[in-house]
């Protein structure tokens, strides 16, 4: 049964919903329909924009706004083919997603959702008193859609167009999120961190989920203005936007498919309820918001994912078919000879406020050569790692590459130059699996887009990217969990994908920081060997670990800090024998 869904089940949903109209159904039923089929639209782009990336609008209805009224005003006002004004509503829609994405998305925390009504209820204000759009009256008299000489009307014939939207739209956003693009979207809800160090501008690839976003509410107001023949500012109110994000969260905001459950729920059941409260209550008003809140807290205390994953276990996702094999490999970038200054970090401090953090280090890192960075807890060589790869700004010194100065420079572009690095507390995208996060760290060795993923031209780049990491993975010994989801790792395979992931990069220089932390003996050992392979091979490492068997049988070379400071720098068995070292570790030099 599973696979039959996995298979047909799309197939079949997509031809019930596009021959309804023909079927001897009552009209109520067709209305209800195009009704869901509308909401569906703009919830789609919150699964993109909200359940995906992270980031909580309740502006939506705005944008549901501009594409009615565009249509509205354009056709009514001017005579304009409402095929035209499509394109000028999502173009308009576009334009205003950036100004305002461009300067809203920079915001974290509740401030951007605190945004999102501020333009929300500016945007219908907008609208509602305007004297060219009507004023709370609005425009009239919207002309039916034509196509083929036939008049869709208001009904049946709309029916199928909305709904073959809905369905593309859907179809395109699921190609997008299984993709490139996708991937980088996907990194974004559980920080920016980790997808700036992978090379990804996690503010463009925002901008490209709230213009989507965006894209889909505006033709979903082009539609609803034909299909009403009116519009006026009352269904794109702030309360219609919280709708919107109540349907998405409800059907599963992290789920393409959970918009149309939440819509069709929403829809379904408000009108139900309209009926039936006044009748158990004896009295009249709209008690189906109180319904709706009741079930919305009860839904996320018991049901965080919403209610798709309930349908999901008969319709479950396909596991990925292994069809990269024979794929080219990715490009690959130029690598310094061994010896080569590779890293020269020239002093390096870094305050916070009254605390110096760092304290002018300097040390230098040849091609080939591992080096270590060791301390006590609160030392500052996760600091230090940091000040690298552009994770902190320096307060002053130097950081230079091959002897072009990186420090000041964004994580992303220190990754476009050869550095990669694990983190002390592992980041990964947990509902990923093993191999689509190792192949987000070859995100700049290829170069598709959101349209080419839509439209299915990115698949020979995929097959190359899924090689590449399936490469990485059989260099760590993970081959065989690659499709496992890797939130579902213990956290020593977790640090054993980070690495993976890192290499996938290409990089010349690799940060490592605190690798061997939660591996067994065994795991350490495997890790080891493959450090010491990838010197070999030419790579140049950069570690912090507490494991001091682990340090001092793998690096050439140490430096100890302390309380901020460059304590010594030597060979392991220079450091061993340090008094200040001993000193540092264990409060004495005895």
């Amino acid at each position: 049964m599973p696979a039959l869904l996995r298979r047909w089940g799309f197939p079949a949903f997509a031809l019930v919903m596009l021959v309804l109209p023909a079927l001897p159904v009552p009209d109520f039923w067709i209305t209800e329909s195009i009704y869901i089929g509308l909401y569906a639209i703009v919830a789609l782009g919150l699964v993109l924009l909200t359940g995906v990336a992270g980031l909580t609008s309740f502006g939506q209805a705005a944008f549901v706004g501009v594409g009615a009224y565009t249509a509205a005003f354009l056709a009514t006002k001017l005579g304009v083919s409402p095929w035209l004004t499509l394109f000028a509503g999502v173009a308009l829609a576009i334009a205003a997603a950036l100004v305002l994405g461009a300067i809203t998305l920079r915001m974290s925390g509740h401030y951007l959702p605190l945004a999102t009504i501020a333009w929300g209820l500016a945007l219908n204000y907008s609208m509602a008193n305007m004297e060219w759009l009507g004023k709370y009256d609005g425009l009239l008299g919207v002309p039916t859609l034509h196509l083929f000489g036939h008049d869709l009307g208001a009904g049946r014939g709309l029916h199928v167009l909305i709904w073959l939207v809905a369905l593309v739209a859907a179809l395109a956003l699921s190609r997008l999120l299984d993709s490139r693009a996708g991937r980088a979207i996907r990194a974004l809800k559980d920080g920016s961190t980790m997808a700036e160090a992978m090379g990804i501008s996690t503010f463009r690839y925002k901008l490209l989920a709230f213009v989507i976003a965006a894209m889909l509410a505006a033709i979903s107001g082009w539609l609803f203005a034909h299909f009403q023949r009116t519009v006026n500012p009352t269904p794109f109110a702030l309360g219609k936007g919280i709708e919107y994000l109540f349907m998405a969260v409800l059907g599963g905001v992290g789920q393409v498919w959970g918009a149309f459950v939440g819509s069709a729920l929403v829809r379904i059941v408000g009108d139900q309820l309209q009926v039936l409260l006044p009748r158990l209550l004896g009295t009249s008003g709209s008690f189906e918001g109180v319904v709706f809140g009741i079930v919305i807290v009860l839904v996320l205390k018991y049901a965080p994912d919403g209610l798709w994953p309930f349908f999901a276990r008969w319709w479950p996702a396909p596991a990925r078919t292994r069809d990269w094999g024979g794929a080219a490999p990715l490009p690959t970038r130029e690598h310094p000879a061994r010896g080569e200054l590779l890293l020269d970090v020239d002093a390096v401090r870094k305050e916070f406020g009254g605390l110096v953090a760092v304290n002018d280090v300097s040390f230098q890192i040849r091609s080939g050569d591992i080096v270590g960075l060791i301390g006590p807890n609160g030392a500052g060589k996760s600091t230090t790692f940091n000040l690298i790869t552009g994770v902190l700004s320096l307060t002053r010194g130097h950081v230079r590459l091959r002897g072009r100065p990186i420090g000041g420079l964004p994580s992303r572009e220190i990754a476009r130059l050869g550095v990669s690095r694990t983190f002390q507390h592992v980041k990964l995208i947990p509902g990923m699996t093993v191999l689509e996060n190792v192949a987000l760290g070859a995100y700049l060795r290829s170069h598709s887009g959101a349209l080419s993923a839509m439209l299915r031209l990115d698949r020979a780049e995929e097959r190359r990217l899924f090689a590449e990491a399936e490469r990485q993975l059989e260099r760590i010994g993970m081959a065989a969990q690659m499709n496992e989801l890797a939130g579902n790792l213990a956290l020593g395979p977790q640090r054993l994908m980070e690495i993976a992931r890192a290499l996938a990069s290409d990089p010349t220089l690799l940060l490592l920081d605190e690798p061997a932390a939660g591996l067994r003996h065994q795991e350490k050992q495997a890790l080891a060997a493959v450090l010491r392979q990838l010197k070999a091979e030419g790579m140049s490492l950069l570690l912090v670990e507490h494991d001091m068997d682990f340090v001092m049988g793998l690096t050439d070379r140490i430096v100890v800090m302390e309380f901020g400071n460059r304590l010594i720098e030597g060979t392991p068995d220079e450091v061993q024998a340090s008094p200040a070292v001993r000193a540092a570790y264990l409060g004495t030099e005895h």
